[in-house]
């Protein structure tokens, strides 16, 4: 008999088929004539053109290169309040959105109130996705 864990385990993975088998650079989706990636579920996950550029605004010469798309916002079982955003490009895009990026203190990954999502995902609809996580 399966365990609790082992049920919430498979019934998260169930819950992750949304996300992409692979992520994409950023300069890779502008170089498509219809930018996507293939998801796990086995369809296609479309970005927008506009928010791919305005991406790469945000970003310094050569990083467009390095940026992996979609950039996957973490919610946690254990971390209610917050969502966890991992990449230093990913986290700099985010920062700089909310207007805290600190030049002096990049870091691997941002933490953030869960009140903001909503912000980030009216501004980057396609270029941002959910992923749920058990800790």
């Amino acid at each position: 008999m399966p365990t609790a864990e082992d049920v919430l385990k498979r019934e998260i993975f169930r819950i992750n088929l949304h996300l992409p088998r692979e992520r994409v650079s950023l300069s890779e989706l502008l170089g498509m004539d219809d930018p996507s990636v293939l998801l796990r579920d086995g369809s296609r996950h479309y970005f927008k053109r506009s928010e791919l550029q305005y991406l790469a605004s945000l970003l310094d010469p050569g990083e467009a290169d390095r940026l992996r798309l979609p950039i996957v916002l973490e919610i946690s079982t254990v971390d209610r309040g917050y969502f966890r955003v991992r990449g230093r490009l990913a986290v700099k895009v985010v920062d700089k959105i909310f207007e805290q990026f600190d030049p002096l203190n990049e870091r691997e990954e941002g933490r953030y109130p869960r009140y903001l999502l909503p912000r980030i995902r009216r501004i980057l609809p396609t270029a941002t996705t959910y992923a749920f996580i058990s800790e």
